[in-house]
């Protein structure tokens, strides 16, 4: 009862002559109603703060591990599923890189794991690869790109979608790696990407720095991938609805007499779903 009251009052920031005399002083029903008083005080905190880590993160839509279906996401022997929940990774300052096609599932549980990380207390970052390094190319045209970048790098773990889907100039790039380096062996990233890491010097435009960038990722970083069938095609009332839908649609013809029904979409209602 005693040692319960001098753990929440030093929680509370009560000094230590105060605990000390109140624990003299007190009666035991005064000390468990203060002891009640403080712990819903301390679940409130709690609450507030968990509130406050989901706001700073910024995600763009709520996703939960609940119901996730994880019999396309390949792993290796270096991370496994059960240490990736448990957010073993991001204790290490370790990366991963979530790689497969659209559709997969990659931002889902990226999303996901970083929600679960501001319940479990940490700083989470989430960001459009794209909108970053533009939100960083402002920031530097505007004189302090330095106030964004340690937003970034303070974050226990970083959340960087859809890596290169856009390639970026040269500032973008090396504003960026300035990010990949202040993060390096301090906190964790999760990339989600379609492209093979030889494909990266592209996105960046500078071979040199997309070795020194991936370096730094695969360093202490594993690989994650993604395979099966595409979940939005999937999901989709177009897909559910197969031929019925893409006949419908097919007898929809723009000005010039050219079918809308794009390729993919063909693939998916005729076939496995994959794209072509």
């Amino acid at each position: 009862m005693r040692t319960e009251f001098g753990t929440l009052a030093r929680e509370m920031n009560l000094s230590r002559f105060v605990i000390k005399w109140y624990m003299e002083n007190a009666q035991i029903n005064q000390i468990e109603a203060v002891n009640l008083l403080f712990s819903k005080e301390s679940e409130a905190r709690a609450e507030n703060r968990r509130a406050r880590l989901f706001k700073r993160a910024k995600f763009p839509a709520m996703k939960s591990l609940e119901g996730f279906d994880f019999a396309g996401v390949v792993f290796h022997d270096s991370c496994s599923k059960e240490r990736m929940l448990d957010l073993d990774f991001v204790e290490n300052a370790e990366n991963l890189v979530f790689f497969g096609k659209s559709g997969r599932g990659k931002t889902h549980l990226a999303i996901a794991l970083g929600i679960l990380a501001t319940q479990r207390g940490m700083e989470v970052r989430w960001w459009s690869t794209a909108d970053l390094v533009r939100a960083l190319g402002k920031a530097k045209k505007e004189g302090d790109p330095g106030k964004l970048i340690h937003d970034i790098t303070k974050a226990d773990f970083v959340i960087l979608d859809e890596f290169g889907y856009v390639p970026f100039d040269v500032d973008g790039s090396r504003l960026l790696f300035q990010i990949l380096s202040g993060c390096y062996e301090n906190n964790s990233i999760v990339f989600t990407t379609n492209l093979q890491f030889s494909q990266w010097g592209s996105v960046f435009g500078d071979r040199e720095l997309a070795r020194a960038a991936i370096d730094r990722i695969i360093h202490h970083g594993h690989l994650v991938k993604f395979e099966g069938p595409d979940r939005r095609m999937q999901d989709s009332p177009m897909y559910q609805g197969k031929n019925e839908s893409l006949e419908a649609l097919d007898r929809s013809l723009d000005e010039e007499g050219v079918p809308l029904v794009h390729p993919v979409l063909r693939a998916a209602t005729e076939g496995d779903g994959a794209p072509v």
